[in-house]
């Protein structure tokens, strides 16, 4: 099992744990097809709205992975791809206090590498991030 981290507005989020589902990159294919069915998927909100919302740099939700469907789905004139996620409860964990022990933030410009929208996490990071949100 991999985990997986995806660079998502808060309000976004809230959809997607509310659906059931998640969207990656402004609901391209690509980055939505890499997790593998049990894969963890962690969302990393950089704002709470996106494009100018209010900065927030946390973790905001933690899901798995249900099955290896990629589906695309019909919202008028956008046409995202979407995955099925079961979401754990989980508590908005802000990245800044996680800094100095995540392999994720150990570069100097690591916050560059978020611009890809999703990249995967070491296990060290997943039980970072798991503890901090109070996954079980």
């Amino acid at each position: 099992m991999s985990a997986w981290l995806g660079v998502v507005s808060r309000a976004h989020v809230k959809r997607a744990v509310s659906l059931g589902i998640a969207q990656l990159n402004h609901g391209k294919r690509p980055p939505i097809a890499r997790p593998d069915p049990g894969d963890t998927l962690i969302c990393y909100s950089p704002r709470a709205s996106y494009p100018d919302g209010e900065p927030l740099k946390a973790f905001t939700a933690f899901g798995t992975v249900v099955d290896d469907e990629v589906w695309q789905a019909d919202d008028g004139d956008f046409h995202p791809w979407r995955r099925r996620v079961a979401y754990a409860d989980a508590h908005e964990t802000a990245i800044a206090p996680l800094a100095s022990v995540l392999d994720l933030t150990s570069a100097p410009n690591w916050g560059y590498e978020l611009r890809r929208g999703t990249l995967p996490l070491t296990e060290h990071d997943l039980a970072a991030i798991r503890a901090a949100m109070g996954v079980a």
